[in-house]
């Protein structure tokens, strides 16, 4: 008699997902491609995406820089938190109030964190100078949770954003409470990862004019903070220089345009006087692109843009746009201002730089698959010899390898970066899911099977046992899972989601199968 779909839908929906992950991992497009320039993000003839010991690249493992203060009397009012940000940073030796962050929490008692090379007693004393009650052990090395949370969140728009499929942005901890951002970077060198994480993306506009006769001075007329809350555009170019379009808010383009009005930029001797940096000093009117202190594109005010602001023009468009040198540095710049400057800077020199080569990593894929493949046939001759029974152990070794095939497929669609710790994962899969199958069989084959009512008894039997054992495994591998421990992390991770799909779709299928092959229904 033939099968039916109604009493074999859980086979059914064994084929289903077996379908769909293996499209997910073959069929061109199928699964998101990660990063928007998506270099490498496929390798091969799949859809899977490989992390640094599969691929090559870099792990950056770093700390933050900066020191918290609990139990702060933090003020309700947003602008009495700007003034007391300005105040402490006043008292601080390089360092500005962008430097300084105050969060409040339960309408009273907040914290205070400073984000440079200060000590504790050099903080307190600030905090103390500002009005502040605080003592020694109120202040502590480190920032907040939600600092760390915004500066993965910031880092991890970064690396997309930035073409660098694959990449992972992750906090770590260690036993002693010392804590850590992560950035693995598949397929990029050294430079470009310390790059990614050395930069903060502050960017501004500042106008370098003169002052005094023969003095030049420096005004920022466009902050990190209006840049960012404006518009930002797709980089392009314009008279053949790489530029960011931008639409300023209302204030901010009113406030740029009093500015300019000011320092004399409108004027005759404003408009295309700049030489900078070797002009000579007294006589320059030049508009700078900063990013992070460093100036990455000077220009003079042009004729068209000062009489747009003379007339009002500018007031009411509202756009301007971010000279750079290259599209490179337009692209960073327009990153830089989408995701928002880091909320504090990595301390990389006390961290850890783990870079390994492409063509080494190379040669690992097929190692891993050479080491599946003699696992899946070590345990395809173990069953055999076990049973000695194609109708049993063939679609054990199925029902065993579609686990790992329906893996592979979550990990294409999820878009996660396969390494050898999850190449670990999987066999052990392969071998949990024939324990648990070998389970099943030997319950309902040690005896005759007379009627389906037989079958399905001693098949919940052998599925109570299973699912305990299931249980226990996630439960031991719960800690590996949550805890920042590295690579165990995605063996444990793997071996969980592994168990989960057993447990609830491949064991309950094998039954099925079993049911229709020793049973009347299949004769």
């Amino acid at each position: 008699m033939a099968p039916s779909i109604r009493d074999n839908w859980r086979v059914a929906l064994l084929v289903v997902l077996l379908v769909g992950s293996l499209g997910a991992v073959f069929v061109p497009g199928a699964a998101p491609v990660t990063g928007s320039a998506g270099n490498a993000a496929t390798q091969g003839a799949t859809n899977l995406q490989y992390g640094l010991q599969l691929s090559g690249g870099t792990r950056v493992r770093a700390p933050v820089v900066g020191l918290t203060a609990e139990n702060v009397d933090v003020p309700t009012d947003q602008q009495a938190q700007n003034e007391l940000r300005e105040t402490i940073a006043a008292n601080l030796s390089s360092t500005t109030a962008s430097d300084v962050q105050l969060r409040l929490y339960n309408n009273s008692a907040g914290t205070a964190e400073v984000f440079t090379n200060v000590t504790q007693s050099q903080f307190r004393s600030a905090l103390t100078s500002a009005g502040l009650s605080v003592s020694a052990d109120d202040v502590r090395d480190g920032v907040t949770q939600a600092t760390r949370d915004d500066i993965i969140e910031t880092l991890s728009y970064k690396v997309n954003s930035l073409g660098f499929s694959g990449a992972e942005v992750t906090a770590q901890s260690t036993p002693s409470g010392e804590h850590y951002i992560v950035v693995e970077a598949p397929n990029t060198n050294v430079s470009q990862v310390r790059e990614l994480v050395s930069s903060r993306g502050n960017v501004r506009i500042v106008a370098y004019h003169p002052a005094n006769g023969s003095a030049q001075v420096n005004d920022t007329v466009l902050s990190n903070d209006q840049l960012q809350a404006s518009q930002i555009n797709d980089p392009t170019t314009q008279r053949g220089v790489p530029v960011v379009p931008i639409t300023l808010t209302d204030s901010a383009a009113q406030s740029f345009a009093d500015d300019m009005q000011a320092y004399g930029y409108t004027s005759s001797a404003g408009i295309s006087s700049c030489r900078y940096p070797n002009g000579t000093p007294g006589e320059q009117y030049c508009l700078l692109n900063v990013r992070d202190g460093n100036v990455v594109y000077s220009a003079g005010m042009g004729q068209d843009l000062a009489n747009s602001i003379e007339s009002g023009d500018f007031q009411q468009t509202k756009t301007f746009v971010l000279q750079t040198n290259s599209m490179s540095e337009a692209r960073q710049v327009a990153v830089d201002l989408r995701a928002g400057a880091l909320p504090a800077p990595l301390n990389i020199d006390s961290g850890t730089i783990y870079s390994i080569d492409a063509s080494l990593a190379e040669r690992f894929k097929p190692l891993s698959f050479l080491t599946g493949l003699i696992a899946a046939l070590a345990v395809s001759l173990v069953v055999y010899l076990r049973y000695g029974r194609a109708k049993v152990a063939l679609p054990m070794l199925v029902t065993a390898l579609s686990e790992v095939a329906i893996l592979l497929g979550f990990s294409s669609l999820v878009g996660l970066s396969l390494n050898l710790s999850h190449i670990a994962g999987f066999i052990a899969v392969i071998g949990t899911g024939v324990d648990d199958l070998v389970i099943i069989a030997d319950e309902v084959t040690t005896q005759e099977v007379s009627s389906e009512r037989v079958f399905q008894s001693r098949f919940r039997k052998a599925f109570w046992i299973i699912g305990g054992a299931a249980a226990t495994t996630i439960i031991a591998m719960s800690p590996l899972a949550f805890l920042s421990l590295g690579d165990l992390r995605g063996f444990a991770l793997v071996t969980i989601l592994g168990v989960l799909i057993g447990v609830l779709i491949t064991r309950p299928a094998y039954g099925d199968i079993l049911r229709y092959l020793l049973t009347d229904e299949g004769k």
